[in-house]
């Protein structure tokens, strides 16, 4: 069909919606050159009349889909377009979402994107613009290639720089001296108004028309937008002559304004120009918050936590199980419509007969009976009658009854932050409200109109910027979701008053008590991450004490700040005040201290859904968390990381071995400590520590190697080894240390300032000696020639040998053994994965911590920490334990050191070990590149092969050692490692 053809047919045409859709259609696939829907006859990706039909009859479906494509709806000429758009929007959950929604009278054709993340385009076509080959190409493409519809603006950008021209008219009023909080009220009371002007609840060319006007007169910007507040505030409210819808909600709760300069009015004017119907919630209050937040400047232009992060909870806690309580209540209804449909074919089927005979009785041309027949047909069509209304009663009470669940349900987000998590819920819920509704009018059910709304979602958030941001984020996502699914947007008044988010502390009340939360359906959030040694430097001393002190007994005094929302959320479960809980936790709360309010929980509840290690975005920097859902009962499969498991232990592993029921032993005590905490800068570099060791003796007459140590750090264990000392003068008195003159000055001037001004009374007093000088850590090493190092917090968990004149650092750990049996017991897999599963973690570094992981491992027998290493010198085991050990540390110093790249200088004083120096530039080059991370991140790859071999042969060496098989797999070592932990711990 040529153009002009197409355009005199239609043209011409006077046929209604009814009559004339399916040829238009016809004729128009004829016209683009693409193929009709009759080309597909099975019509499940292309047809007329698919989708969900209403219970009334016609007009309920999408008059043309095609899957991946479009839903195209048609209206007869000069009909409403756009009631047929809500009509897609409706039901295009039903036929899958197509990325295109298309409305058509015959004479004019819209095209709308419908990209979930993507900011909406409407395109129109007339009759004419068909000529126009470019037109034609581009609705063709809507067949073809749908993806060339995409926009290119999507909703995440269209935010971004929301946010950012709005935190720079926030900037500019808080320099003038206004308040930051009024600043932030006022800026939230005009991103609404750009919102709702550009959804059409505010007057056509209102807003524009009040910016323009200002820009002439900005003396007078102030008292027309306050008119305008008023206006929105009261019931019948008016600017001008034009009536402005009520509002109210609390955030138009007083008429005040700011005033702007000339340039801010430019500045709001240009806002103004954005699509502000197309804000995206879900990161909508995160952007504004750092914007109006003094306190978060510097995160502008920062990452922050995508909804599909937050959905994985959501969707645990929220959507999959109302999911099945619909699955359960739909299969009744159906089974009630079946029957319903049975009876009524059934009857259909016999009435031939049945009306015969009736009609024989009457006219009486049958026996008595034969009347007494009919009164029996008559009454099983009564029987049949009252049993149809029954079924459709049943049916319609069983769905009202989920729609009332759906409506009373309430979720809690108990440190709400600017919303991000109530605004997904809130989805969540609407969504289910109108997925239940389509599928209720596909049963032939009355549907109810969808009313869920804001009062569904709780929050409590101690920030009040980020608590107005909450709502505002709320309601905006409330109204969108309406103008999405193709309903007319909340009135009288458009805002709820949104008092269920509170402006408080979620877990410590006023009065030091534990603080009280709302009883609701699911908690749902990711409470604030920070860890136990800053609680004090952030909240304050006496805050952190009483915090504390309310959950002594529950809450560990060494866990991080998110815990205790944990222990909030068990007691909550507990006391059935909630029936779920999903929250998200740095992914040390796996172990240490962090891991006991999680053993409170398995003792309480079920794991039935986790994470264990996710990215997550905290104050703009990247963290690694683990996301928790439990709950009192559970019915169903567990899922870890997304696959099912049998189980979810605490340390959210899913082994059969459960090793945090793992148990201190005594044998292993005394042995693993962390190195002093120095408390300053106390360290110097090594040219400066020789020039000091190389001094005349002191007045005292002793040399500065008394209080000067090489420094052992965690760096140096895992990079190249930085030559840096300390200077360390233990428990020595002032007195005493100040006859070693040049160490004391540096100590005077580099220390004590910063230790006089700290809380504590002893580090202030005594400032010239570290923080924690550790005597137990230099007892235990003053026994051996030799020591253990490990990390604190490292990629690998790699053991390396130590000479004692050099002291380890607080972030070190130590083991005071100089054995090579106990060094390759602690260097085999089956301790490296006993520490990866009772120790922490920092980020996506695995944390060994000594009091959960080297005190409860099980070494072989005889091979225990508490035996003198002289005890099993002639052990066969042992022997081949220390042998794999040493030959693994000789061929790592060969490659870390070569010989042919270093050379061995002693120090410039007898008692210190040699140093490895460069010998040229050339070898101090791949030298650098050489670090114990570097060599490990080899292991597995061609090039680590010998690595893998030498580790394989101790792997075998250790597990004889325990009467286990070479090639033992990982959850059977670690069953037999815990039942032999449980067995010493009971000796």
């Amino acid at each position: 069909m040529t153009p002009e053809s197409f355009i005199a047919t239609w043209k011409a045409n006077t046929r209604n919606e009814a009559a004339g859709s399916k040829a238009h259609f016809l004729d128009l696939c004829a016209l683009l050159d693409v193929p009709p829907p009759h080309s597909d006859p099975t019509g499940t990706t292309y047809a007329f009349e698919k989708g969900v039909k209403k219970a009334a009859g016609s007009g309920g479906w999408a008059d043309v889909w095609k899957r991946g494509c479009f839903g195209w709806e048609y209206k007869s000429r000069g009909g409403d377009l756009e009631k047929a758009h809500d009509q897609l929007l409706r039901y295009a959950g039903a036929l899958e979402n197509p990325p295109l929604l298309i409305t058509c009278d015959m004479d004019r054709i819209i095209v709308r994107t419908n990209w979930t993340n993507a900011v909406s385009e409407r395109r129109e076509f007339g009759l004419e613009d068909l000529r126009d080959a470019k037109v034609r190409a581009l609705l063709k493409a809507c067949w073809t290639d749908p993806d060339s519809w995409r926009p290119v603006v999507t909703r995440q950008s269209l935010t971004e720089q929301a946010a950012g021209e709005f935190a720079e008219l926030a900037r500019r009023l808080r320099e003038r001296g206004h308040e930051p909080q009024t600043v932030a009220h006022f800026v939230n009371r005009m991103v609404f108004c750009l919102f709702a002007d550009d959804v059409g609840l505010l007057p056509d060319r209102l807003l524009s028309d009040l910016l323009t006007y200002a820009a002439r007169k900005p003396a007078d910007f102030a008292t027309a937008v306050a008119e305008l507040f008023k206006a929105m505030r009261e019931r019948g409210g008016r600017v001008g002559f034009q009536a402005v819808q009520w509002f109210n909600g609390g955030l138009f709760d007083d008429d005040t304004a700011l005033p702007l300069q000339g340039p801010d009015i430019a500045l709001l004017a240009r806002i103004s120009a954005l699509d502000w119907a197309e804000v995206d919630p879900s990161i909508f209050g995160t952007l504004f918050e750092r914007g109006l937040d003094p306190d978060k400047r510097s995160q502008l232009g920062a990452h922050y936590t995508d909804r599909d992060k937050i959905g994985l909870l959501v969707d645990a806690v929220i959507v999959r199980p109302l999911l099945a309580e619909w699955d359960a209540a739909r299969a009744r209804i159906s089974a009630a419509m079946e029957e319903r449909a049975r009876l009524t074919r059934e009857a259909r089927e016999s009435g031939g007969t049945s009306a015969e005979a009736l009609m024989l009785a009457d006219s009486g041309g049958i026996t008595a009976a034969s009347r007494a027949a009919k009164t029996t047909l008559r009454r099983a069509a009564d029987r049949r009658a009252k049993r149809l209304g029954e079924l459709l009663t049943e049916a319609q009470t069983l769905y009202n009854g989920f729609v009332d669940r759906l409506r009373a349900f309430r979720v809690l987000d108990p440190a709400c932050g600017s919303g991000n998590f109530l605004y997904l819920s809130l989805l969540a819920l609407k969504d289910m409200e109108l997925r239940v509704s389509i599928e209720a009018e596909v049963f032939g059910l009355d549907p109810a109109l969808p009313l869920i709304g804001p009062e569904s979602v709780l929050g409590i958030e101690i920030n009040p910027y980020a608590a107005e941001l909450a709502r505002v984020s709320v309601w905006i996502g409330h109204i969108q979701w309406a103008r999405r699914n193709g309903f007319p947007p909340p009135s009288d008044p458009v805002l709820r008053t949104l008092d269920t988010i509170e402006c408080r502390d979620a877990v410590l009340a006023p009065d030091g008590s534990v603080a009280a939360w709302p009883a609701v359906d699911a908690i749902v959030g990711n409470p604030p991450f920070l860890g136990d040694k800053v609680m004090i430097g952030t909240m304050g001393a006496e805050y952190t004490t009483r915090l504390r002190a309310a959950y002594e007994g529950r809450v560990p005094g060494g866990a991080d700040l998110v815990c205790y929302w944990f222990e909030k959320a068990r007691e909550a479960l507990h006391g059935g005040h909630v029936g779920r809980v999903g929250l998200v936790a740095t992914n040390s709360i796996r172990g240490g201290s962090n891991r006991r309010v999680l053993d409170r929980i398995a003792g309480d509840a079920v794991i039935y859904a986790a994470w264990s290690d996710k990215p997550w975005t905290l104050d703009g920097a990247d963290v690694r968390v683990s996301l928790i859902c439990f709950t009192r009962e559970f019915i169903g499969t567990p899922r870890l990381d997304g696959a099912a498991v049998a189980a979810i232990h605490p340390d959210l592993t899913a082994g059969t071995a459960d090793v945090t029921l793992a148990n201190p032993l005594a044998e292993n005590s005394g042995v693993a400590m962390q190195g002093p905490t120095k408390g300053g800068a106390f360290d110097v570099p090594g040219n400066i520590a020789r020039v000091w060791l190389m001094a005349a003796t002191n007045a005292n007459g002793r040399p500065n190697g008394d209080i000067l140590r090489p420094w052992c750090s965690g760096d140096d264990i895992t990079g190249r080894w930085r030559d840096r000392w300390l200077i360390d003068f233990n428990e020595m008195p002032a007195s005493e240390a100040a006859y070693y003159a040049q160490p004391f000055a540096h100590v005077v001037n580099a220390v004590k300032p910063a230790r006089m001004i700290v809380a504590r009374e002893r580090r202030k007093r005594l400032w010239w000696q570290f923080n924690e000088v550790a005597p137990g850590v230099r007892q235990a090493l003053a026994r051996v020639s030799r020591y253990m190092v490990t990390p604190e917090v490292s990629k690998h968990r790699i053991f390396v040998w130590i000479s004692a004149p050099v002291l380890p650092d607080k972030n070190v750990i130590v083991i005071a053994r100089d054995d090579d049996t106990t060094f390759g017991i602690l260097h085999c897999r089956f301790h490296s994965l006993w520490a990866l599963r009772l120790g922490t973690s920092l980020e996506d570094r695995p944390r060994y911590t000594s009091s959960t992981t080297f005190r409860t491992f099980p070494f072989p027998d005889n091979l225990t920490p508490s035996t003198p290493a002289s005890d099993y010198a002639d052990n066969p085991h042992a022997q081949r334990i220390a042998a794999a050990a040493r030959a693994l540390v000789e061929a790592r110093d060969r490659w870390l050191n070569p010989a042919d790249l270093v050379d061995r200088v002693p120090e410039v004083v007898p008692g210190f070990p040699d140093r490895l120096v460069p010998r040229n530039e050339a070898a101090a080059a791949i030298l650098k590149k050489r670090t114990l991370t570097a060599l490990y991140n080899t292991r597995g790859t061609p090039e680590g092969t010998w690595l893998d071999t030498l580790h394989r042969a101790l792997d075998e060496a250790v597990a004889a050692a325990y009467g286990w098989p070479a090639d033992i797999t990982t959850d059977d070592a670690l069953a037999r490692l815990l039942a032999l932990n449980h067995a010493r711990a009971a000796a």
